[in-house]
């Protein structure tokens, strides 16, 4: 019986097809398609005393989805799936950002929890464990100022 569980999803994914065309880039899986998640670096913006704003340059995201707890499938090569985060952002003066505190006390936005499945190869799926409020939210491996965009409709 674990076996079958195990199995299961690399079953769906071969009997659909779904396979991501690039490395390193998340899919949004939605029905029997994949959408590429928008790739972008996030710039940095110094603020008041022990501030960091994240942002990017546009108010949405390309790559949109209906589905509150989305599925992502990813090849990957150099990022690490585990280290991926999940974070919202808030629109602001036509901008995507999320503000951080680097104080001894600052209070931080919480990311979501993923669970990562690593399906075969190079093959992994990424589960949100949570459902989502419509809004505009970014992957982002740990330590890093790349992201992966998706908008929640």
């Amino acid at each position: 019986m674990r076996l079958l569980f195990v199995l299961l999803p690399l079953l769906a994914c071969a009997q659909t097809g779904l396979v991501p065309e690039k490395e390193d880039l998340p899919y949004i899986v939605q029905a029997d398609n994949l959408i590429p998640t928008e790739t972008s670096t996030a710039q940095e913006q110094k603020g008041k005393k022990d501030e960091i704003t994240y942002f990017i340059s546009s108010a949405a995201s390309t790559a949109k989805t209906p589905l509150a707890s989305p599925i992502f499938l990813l090849k990957a090569k150099n990022v690490v799936p585990e280290k991926l985060q999940l974070y919202k952002f808030d629109v602001r003066n036509g901008r995507r950002e999320i503000t951080f505190h680097t104080g001894k006390h600052a209070k931080n936005p919480e990311g979501y929890h993923l669970d990562v499945k690593h399906l075969n190869g190079d093959l992994y799926r990424i589960e949100v464990g949570d459902s989502l409020p419509n809004g505009e939210y970014s992957l982002t491996p740990e330590g890093s100022n790349d992201v992966y965009c998706f908008q929640i409709f």
